[in-house]
Parts: C-alpha cells; sequence; structure tokens
C-alpha cells in the first residue's frame, strides 16, 4: 500500500422505519424513515467541505440510501457491496429482544454472555462478520488509488471492522458505539490504522437529530 495516509469515513446509516421497536433488523431491506433521511442530510451538510473521493456502502437499502444523501453534495454515488451488510441475526431478524428471550430464553442468554462467539442462530457471529467485512475493507484499501474514502455501513459491521483494525478483541465489541448517522475517521497507511475520531453525532445532538443515547436504537 502506499505509505501516504488514507483517510477513512466510516459511517452508520440514518434511523430506519421501525427503529422504535428496537427490533433485530441484520439483512432486512428496511428504508430510512423521514428521521434517517434528515439525520444523512445533516451529516452531508457537515461533510460538503470535506473532501472525498470515493465511496462505498453496503448494498443493503437503509446504507446504500444513506450514502446516496451523503455523497450528493460531492457528485459521488455509492458503489454497494454485499460484504458490508450487518450482521446476518438468523431466525432472530425482525423479532424484539423481549420477543426472542420470551421464544429462546437459553439461546438469547448465552448470546448476550458470548457476542464475540456466540453465532445468531442461523445466522452469523461476529467473527463471520469481521471476516466477511474485512475483506471487503481490505480489498478497498489496497486496491483505492484515492487518499480520502467514505464507507457507509451498518452499527455492528462498523464495530467488527473498527475490533479489527485497532487489534481489538472480538469481546469488545458491543464495547464501541456507533450511533445513528454518526461518522467515525481512521487514519489507514502501510496496513497500520490509527482511530482519529470516534462515533461523531455531535451536529446531530445539537439539531435533536441523534437517537436516543441510551441505546434505543434498531439493531441494524
Amino acid at each position: 500500500m502506499d505509505a501516504r495516509p488514507l483517510l477513512i469515513y466510516l459511517l452508520r446509516h440514518g434511523e430506519v422505519v421501525r427503529a422504535e421497536t428496537r427490533r433485530f433488523i441484520g439483512h432486512l431491506d428496511v428504508p430510512l424513515s423521514p428521521g434517517g433521511e434528515a439525520q444523512c442530510a445533516a451529516q452531508a451538510r457537515r461533510l460538503s467541505g470535506v473532501r472525498l473521493d470515493a465511496l462505498y456502502s453496503s448494498d443493503l437499502a437503509r446504507a446504500r440510501r444513506s450514502g446516496e444523501i451523503i455523497g450528493a453534495p460531492h457528485g459521488l454515488v455509492p458503489r454497494a457491496l454485499p460484504a458490508l451488510r450487518e450482521m446476518a441475526m438468523g431466525r432472530w431478524e425482525g423479532l424484539t429482544a423481549a420477543e426472542i428471550q420470551a421464544r429462546e430464553p437459553v439461546a438469547f442468554q448465552e448470546w448476550m454472555s458470548r457476542v464475540g462467539e456466540f453465532p445468531f442462530p442461523e445466522g452469523e457471529s461476529v467473527a463471520d462478520l469481521v471476516a466477511r467485512a474485512g475483506a471487503a475493507f481490505d480489498a478497498i484499501v489496497t486496491g483505492t488509488p484515492h487518499r480520502t474514502i467514505a464507507i457507509v455501513a451498518h452499527g455492528g459491521t462498523n464495530r467488527a471492522l473498527l475490533c479489527r483494525a485497532l487489534g481489538l478483541p472480538l469481546g469488545d465489541f458491543r464495547r464501541i458505539r456507533q450511533a445513528l448517522a454518526a461518522k467515525t475517521v481512521l487514519d489507514i497507511r502501510e496496513d497500520f490504522g490509527t482511530l482519529l475520531q470516534l462515533n461523531d453525532n455531535a451536529h446531530l445532538l445539537a439539531a435533536g437529530l441523534a437517537d436516543d443515547l441510551s441505546g434505543r436504537e434498531a439493531r441494524a
């Protein structure tokens, strides 16, 4: 890789329809809510003065649409990559935590206590997500001629990429917050990642557009 720094703007998509129910969304292809569109428009305004050379997103509608809004001031359309999707949540997709606890209390408790290891039933584990999204991230980093790139993905995907880039144990996965439409910035040089900014959504908080800091966003 080129020794010059590569800046990665890692963003989470905006709020989605039915976010207020805190459902496990995973690979379900739900659209942005009007609030999510507003969140991404606010992020686009904030990033309008930043030079973005290229833009990638998950192929799920909520991330792809978020990328379209954020990329518009730069004349960029996101290149959608299925490998950047959220973690596959298997048979729990579309359910709330309360519904899962009622149906499968033992499996849910094991998943909560072993987040870095225990896979979603009929879905993926964090290690699976790291392998899938990490390969896509590496391909972007090693194959780009650009120096500033935006990637719009999901809460789980972003956490997985950050654990991998910073050498954090997968057990710390849930300790990294990725708020809706928030921005994280990584400096990548010679395969070494430095965290410059984490989960920045101050402008959304100021405008009353941020998700609830108690973590009540959809698991998407």
